[in-house]
């Protein structure tokens, strides 16, 4: 059984048992998060697809951490005229272990 879950502008494949990261978000760590923008389902032998979303199909999942990836640097210059600049990054993300998934009756 696996569903397409929308969330952060991405759609992520998951099945039970999964870890996935996303975006932040705000929920504490070990509290449970339900996504409700379930793209597509399957339970293996049939596959429903939403227009746009499944209704009544649900994915639940408990944050396990919360942090920030490795820095980016990001180096702009333009050539032959002094001008440099160094900038870093670091995206904060969070990571989901999927717990449960809900399909429609």
């Amino acid at each position: 059984m696996y569903a397409i879950i929308e969330t952060g502008g991405k759609q992520l494949r998951v099945a039970e048992g999964d870890v996935i990261r996303t975006d932040l978000i705000d929920q504490e760590v070990g509290s449970t998060v339900t996504f409700d923008r379930v793209v597509l389902s399957s339970d293996g032998t049939a596959v429903s697809i939403g227009t746009p979303i499944v209704s009544g199909a649900a994915v639940s999942g408990t944050v396990l951490r919360q942090a920030k990836d490795k820095k980016i640097l990001v180096f702009k210059y333009k050539p032959k005229k002094r001008v440099r600049k160094l900038v870093g990054h670091r995206q904060r993300f969070a990571e989901i272990r999927i717990e449960k998934i809900t399909l429609p009756v």
